[in-house]
């Protein structure tokens, strides 16, 4: 299982739901693998007829006339028009239903809360987003409540029989780093207490999912953005507190506690017997523009404003930026060695042009690093965007329910 569907309280359990069929548990049998397979490659190619269907599955053609036939007469898949002005009968290519199934992602951050509807095809068909100034548990389980009332009032009762799923992307310690956060000691401990996944799956009868944040974000990425086109990289969200995530051979990889590519917990230079080394997040994380903004008096601004890049808070953007740019190098710098990357991908809820004056910074502090022996990443930046913490935890319900394996519906997404 990877680490990504993982939950901070065990492995997820199969709940029965009036709705839907799910193509079984993570260990399919070969008739709902198959099925599987033909689904991911009708949701990443689009609309195919049955002989591409054959070649891009590797499915024998009778096997995918069987495949296609039962999932028509389950309303999973529709026929379209014949395609017509080519060589033989003409063929009718087969798609995906979009309101075959819903799937929900909820993105339970140190800030807000997002919550997001996506169909079959994963298009988005709802989404809402809810500031706080702290998380206080109660009050963030009982807005997540309202959320999905106010889903199943949207889909209507048709169509909320048959949402199938629901993600949850959360930081494993919404309790942590409260000092550099300037919350109230001690106001965030009790989610030290709180399993965020039992939680939420004893409010609904839908299956729950969960993955910490910034692993969801570098799942978004990899289904969805640039990471489709790389092996082996280190991906870098900047937010509140910047965080991350890191792809192995084309796959999410997490490590023995799910904290592999926890880029904001690196050290940034070594640490004495009697004094430790800062770590990344304190140099590349948001909320030390924001402290920067709000020392000069500058009255807070959305951070995704391109404002930030005008007086009179360019100057502190800039200052930020070349801090925040030499950290990260750093952290380029020692993962580099360890993991032979491919690349490393950038994103953020930041506005594009302050992203894109950050990927600058850092490919030029890059640069000041001996490489002998090794060889430079490229650094990109992502495309998902700020809410890709909520795709991801989107995708983690649907791709548990109707993927296959894990390798081989990236494999796809590359041939």
């Amino acid at each position: 299982m990877s680490y990504y569907f993982q939950t901070p309280g065990g492995s997820a359990r199969e709940t029965d739901i009036d709705g839907p069929r799910t193509l079984g548990s993570n260990q399919v049998g070969m008739r709902e693998h198959n099925e599987r397979v033909l689904l991911q490659a009708l949701r990443l190619h689009g609309p195919l007829p049955k002989a591409e269907l054959a070649r891009l599955t590797h499915l024998s053609t009778q096997t995918v006339s069987v495949i296609v036939d039962r999932l028509l007469e389950e309303d999973m898949v529709m026929r379209l028009e014949s395609l017509r002005g080519k060589v033989g009968q003409p063929s009718r290519p087969i798609a995906l239903r979009p309101d075959a199934a819903f799937f929900v992602g909820v993105r339970l951050g140190r800030r807000s809360l997002d919550v997001l509807l996506l169909d079959f095809v994963g298009a988005q068909r709802w989404h809402a987003s809810t500031p706080y100034a702290a998380p206080d548990v109660e009050a963030v389980f009982a807005l997540i409540a309202r959320q999905l009332e106010d889903i199943h009032a949207f889909l209507g009762e048709e169509g909320a029989r048959r949402l199938a799923g629901i993600g949850l992307a959360a930081p494993l310690t919404l309790e942590g780093w409260q000092e550099l956060l300037g919350t109230a000691p001690g106001s965030a401990d009790a989610w030290a207490h709180v399993d965020m996944r039992a939680r939420l799956q004893a409010m609904t009868p839908l299956p729950v999912e969960f993955a910490k944040d910034t692993a969801a974000a570098c799942v978004a990425e990899l289904v969805a953005g640039r990471g489709r086109a790389l092996e082996n990289y280190l991906y870098i969200f900047i937010d509140v507190l910047v965080g991350g995530g890191l792809v192995i051979d084309g796959q999410p990889h997490g490590g023995r506690h799910g904290n592999a590519g926890a880029v904001g917990s690196m050290p940034l230079g070594l640490a004495g017997r009697r004094a430790g080394a800062g770590q990344l997040l304190e140099e590349a994380s948001l909320v030390t523009l924001e402290k920067m903004c709000a020392q000069a008096g500058l009255a807070p601004v959305a951070l995704t404003d391109p404002c930030m890049l005008q007086a009179p808070r360019e100057a502190l953007t800039r200052a930020w930026i070349a801090r925040a740019a030499d950290a990260i190098a750093f952290a380029i710098g020692g993962a580099a060695c360890v993991l032979d990357l491919e690349g490393v991908i950038i994103d953020g809820v930041v506005a594009r042009p302050l992203l894109d004056a950050l990927l600058r910074e850092v490919d030029a502090a890059l640069r000041y690093y001996d490489w002998r022996g090794v060889q430079p990443p490229r650094v990109l930046a992502g495309e998902t965007g700020p809410d890709a913490k909520v795709w991801g935890a989107a995708y983690l319900a649907l791709h548990s329910g109707f993927a296959p394996a894990h390798d081989l519906f990236l494999k796809a997404a590359r041939s």
